[in-house]
């Protein structure tokens, strides 16, 4: 999964290892740019300094809500903005920790994950035996707010377990999330108000940050699937203390029904933050996938049937959280590229040439 936080959490990592220097330079006239992004161009930053990601436009476009952790902000809160990066406010709780905004048909609601209710602080790090792991925090539950004021107009899961990485279908009826209510980190859908859960995904292994094609006919998400007895040890030991070690990620599809899933990639990294492009045949997500140290994650492009695989960022930091606008002419999405501090990540749009 991430947590998205987690992915985050990545993206400062990556920020710590490498050097501000990059490998490439810019484009002078197009100062965020590297000359191969060949698909990108006009690129804005929307943000100046913390930790930010996980940006989603709303259904009119004209505004984005995302996570940040900013200023005296010791884990992330949600914070919405224009789409020029103007007018920025947070419109989550300030309490705990809280991951995965979207929002819902209307513009005027919006809904994300918080640990609010089980204490005002920010819940622990993952524990640091276990190397490199996400903490897909029990205390997560999905909740639906008022955009003018933030105030919570309700709460949508009361499962026992994680329950997070909502997003809502361009149709606007339905929301899938991940939940670790059965025991495992599987893919479920609900209606707008949170009634008629349903889980989807069965097999052994994460399920998560799942997104709708833009006909609302198709899932794509980023799951594990650990086989050896080494591998399915590991995860078993980890899963019962809700960790995640998100080393294996493959990207795959099925119906919105949960019916017909197969997978896109067979790359053997870490691929994360799927997002359909607008034609519903292509993929665009953010993999460390011919990284020498694993710790580089650029945006890819692929066929829904595996086909095709093309670079899309040469940023040598981190590039993810990708998401399109309706028309395809626009692209948003979290980097690290020109930094000022090592730790940054920052919301960039960018044109998109197809």
């Amino acid at each position: 999964m991430k947590s998205v936080v987690t992915l985050l959490t990545v993206a400062a990592l990556i920020a710590g290892v490498f050097l501000f220097g990059n490998f490439t330079k810019p484009q002078s006239d197009d100062p965020y740019r590297f000359p191969q992004e060949k698909h990108l161009k006009n690129i804005r930053k929307l943000t100046d300094g913390g930790e930010n990601a996980e940006a989603y436009f709303s259904f009119d476009e004209k505004k984005l809500i995302f996570q940040a952790t900013v200023g005296d902000l010791k884990c992330d809160q949600i914070f919405v903005m224009n789409i020029d990066g103007s007018g920025k406010r947070m419109v989550s709780t300030g309490k705990g920790r809280t991951t995965c905004a979207y929002f819902l048909p209307g513009d005027s609601t919006f809904l994300y994950a918080s640990t609010h209710l089980a204490g005002d602080e920010c819940p622990p790090p993952p524990p640091r035996e276990h190397g490199y792991v996400w903490q897909l925090y029990s205390s997560f539950d999905i909740f639906l707010a008022r955009l003018s004021d933030g105030k919570i107009i309700k709460r949508l899961t009361d499962a026992p377990g994680y329950d997070a990485e909502a997003t809502v279908s361009p149709l606007g009826d339905k929301i899938v999330f991940t939940s670790t209510r059965d025991g495992d980190p599987e893919i479920y859908v609900m209606n707008l108000d949170g009634s008629n859960q349903k889980r989807l995904t069965f097999e052994k292994g994460y399920d998560g940050g799942a997104f709708f094609s833009w006909d609302g006919k198709k899932i794509v998400f980023r799951a594990s699937r650990p086989k050896t007895p080494q591998e399915l040890a590991d995860y078993e030991v980890l899963v019962k203390q809700d960790l995640y070690r998100p080393t294996t990620l493959e990207i795959y599809v099925m119906d919105a029904d949960g019916k017909n899933m197969k997978q896109v990639t067979h790359l053997g990294v870490a691929s994360f933050a799927p997002f359909f492009h607008p034609d519903n045949k292509r993929i665009i997500f953010a993999s460390n996938y011919g990284s020498k140290t694993g710790r580089n994650f650029d945006l890819y492009m692929v066929n829904i049937d595996g086909t095709g695989l093309e670079r899309i960022t040469y940023n040598e930091k981190f590039d993810g959280f990708p998401m399109f606008t309706h028309d395809g002419k626009y692209l948003v999405f979290a980097s690290n590229r020109f930094n000022k501090k090592r730790g940054e990540t920052n919301i960039f749009l960018a044109e998109w040439v197809d």
